[in-house]
């Protein structure tokens, strides 16, 4: 049974007014992201999707598989993608401790860093919290190193195992707009649902006019 927001409250966005939510545009732009990667086949099956639409994501990888799969975070690279942080680990901010937590951050992006030979080619000024969970403390020392904290407009759905496909694409198409940050997951608990509503998310919202950017 759900228990989150797809589409997140106006009044959570003002409470916790030091993350960003959405990307206030006067465009018809939107900012999908890609959480938990990279996995290969799944990443790479992303990527040519996005490819396809001439479409810019951002994905927040987790230091330890891009430890596992250097090339295919090189390729999200190269194909000019966003970068974010997402731990070191996939840690839940609410059960770890401050400094446990802003070093695993601090080991992804060396991870990060270690794996591309141009660094100028390389920006790691973004980060999200595994599960959105993250203490204030916690928050507030990430934005004293130059992080943006990323949360999301639309939460797509594709993790719950509760819900169709069908549900999930509902999600992304009746709530997004221009400037909506949505969330999806480039990991193997997620795929059956992503495999069918990328493309789907792609071709409509292409169909009317709109673009997708990298944050």
């Amino acid at each position: 049974m759900r228990t989150y927001p797809v589409k997140t409250p106006g009044i959570v966005k003002r409470i916790f007014g030091k993350y960003r939510w959405q990307i206030h545009t006067g465009k018809k732009e939107i900012y999908l992201t890609f959480d938990d990667g990279p996995i290969p086949e799944i990443t790479s099956w992303v990527l040519q999707n996005l490819s396809q639409y001439d479409a810019k994501a951002t994905f927040f990888c987790i230091g330890e598989n891009v430890k596992k799969h250097p090339k295919i975070f090189q390729k999200i690279v190269s194909d000019r993608h966003s970068i974010g942080n997402h731990t070191n680990d996939h840690l839940n901010g609410w059960k770890t401790g401050g400094s446990e937590y802003i070093d695993n951050i601090e080991k992804a992006e060396g991870i990060f860093r270690s794996q591309i030979a141009d660094k100028q080619k390389l920006t790691i000024d973004i980060f999200r919290p595994p599960y959105g969970k993250i203490k204030t403390s916690q928050a507030n020392r990430i934005i004293k190193k130059g992080y943006d904290i990323i949360m999301w407009d639309v939460l797509s759905g594709d993790f719950d195992q509760s819900i169709s496909k069908e549900k999930c694409l509902k999600n992304v198409l009746k709530n997004t707009n221009s400037g909506s940050i949505v969330v999806f997951h480039d990991s193997k608990k997620a795929f059956k649902k992503l495999e069918y509503v990328l493309p789907k998310t792609l071709e409509y919202f292409t169909n009317r006019g709109y673009e997708f950017k990298g944050i």
